[in-house]
């Protein structure tokens, strides 16, 4: 009897000398978050989703274990949203023209060209009651919109200079599937082309499309710039993501560790914000060193005259974004309308 006592008691001791994180797993496993994305671990996303992984393991004391998938190495960007309302991933961080194949056409606003004339003018949106009234529109779809990444400024690239819109005729150009991001292309002239982008770099090595718009960051850690003779510095329309999770298993989660990660969450978004344009400067100048890619600056009249290719795209999609949609967006930036046709200077 004494040994069973004596044995007892150590049993009790060492549970009572355990720190939390043990005792939680002793007591129950932690509950698995997969985060899928399809961009590297070095990009604004990628960052931004290790750090939310970090904080979020780090403030529940081990209740969650956030396991963090990049480059399309679980879901690529076709199958990932609905994998999620499947529940087959509970996270991710998809680009706003990927909910336009869902019905949910107002997020593709945000591919309108020279929406927006800074990251001060776009912050006033996403972080404001327009982005907040965005993301209660995924609900409805069975999604938990939680908050918008920057990715930042879009730019072109081609094995031929692009510097005026008779430049892209019959070009081959790849776009996200977007009818936006269609009308855009077509209005330059340009061919779109829709698809994957883990299937970008071998298309542009083989000839299957002529040019890529994107964000420098990913331009530059997708190795485009291996690929493509030229980058126009263009900043002709902005590439975010917005964080969401499967509602069912999101509002199924105790509510104190929901709050612990929707904190994680707002943490990694200012996170992402803050290092997406130093992340696009750092990696033009990292292409400009490589020196394979001529990159192009365009003058005031060839930003204008892009401007004036481009804008009226917003008159002709407006029936599709929303048109309500569109002005409160103008109304927050302190636009009256499409804007001028005055060449942006202050995205970089």
């Amino acid at each position: 009897m004494k040994a069973i006592v004596s044995a007892s008691v150590l049993a009790s001791s060492l549970v009572l000398t355990l720190s939390p994180v043990a005792q939680v797993s002793a007591q129950q496993a932690p509950i698995v978050i997969k985060f899928s994305h399809v961009v590297t671990s070095d990009t604004p996303k990628g960052r931004a989703a290790e750090l939310f992984k970090e904080l979020a393991e780090q403030r529940s004391n081990g209740r969650v274990r956030i396991e963090v998938y990049p480059n399309s190495t679980l879901f690529k960007d076709k199958e990932e949203l609905e994998a999620l309302q499947l529940g087959s991933v509970q996270m991710l961080a998809p680009s706003f023209s990927k909910f336009g194949p869902m019905g949910i056409n107002q997020f593709e606003a945000f591919d309108l060209p020279y929406l927006f004339e800074s990251y001060d003018d776009l912050h006033k949106v996403t972080r404001g009651p327009v982005g907040a009234a965005m993301l209660r529109l995924l609900r409805d779809h069975g999604i938990a919109g939680l908050a918008f990444w920057d990715n930042g400024f879009k730019d072109f690239t081609d094995n031929k200079p692009l510097r005026t819109p008779a430049d892209f005729r019959g070009q081959k150009i790849r776009i996200q599937s977007s009818k936006v991001l269609d009308a855009q292309m077509r209005a330059l002239g340009a061919i779109p082309q829709v698809m994957a982008f883990s299937e970008v770099y071998q298309a542009l090595q083989t000839g299957v499309v002529d040019g890529f718009e994107n964000t420098p960051s990913n331009i530059y850690t997708q190795k485009v710039h291996e690929v493509q003779k030229y980058m126009t510095l263009s900043d002709h329309g902005y590439i975010g993501y917005v964080v969401i999770a499967n509602a069912k298993f999101w509002d199924s989660l105790p509510s104190d560790l929901r709050g612990i990660l929707e904190q994680s969450i707002a943490e990694a978004s200012d996170f992402a914000d803050a290092i997406a344009k130093k992340e696009n400067d750092d990696a033009i100048a990292a292409i400009r060193k490589k020196g394979r890619t001529e990159i192009i600056e365009l003058t005031a009249d060839e930003k204008r005259s892009l401007k004036q290719a481009l804008l009226p795209v917003h008159h002709q999609l407006e029936g599709r974004v929303g048109r309500d949609l569109l002005q409160s967006i103008y109304a927050a930036t302190g636009r009256s309308a499409a804007g001028s046709l005055a060449p942006s200077a202050a995205v970089r």
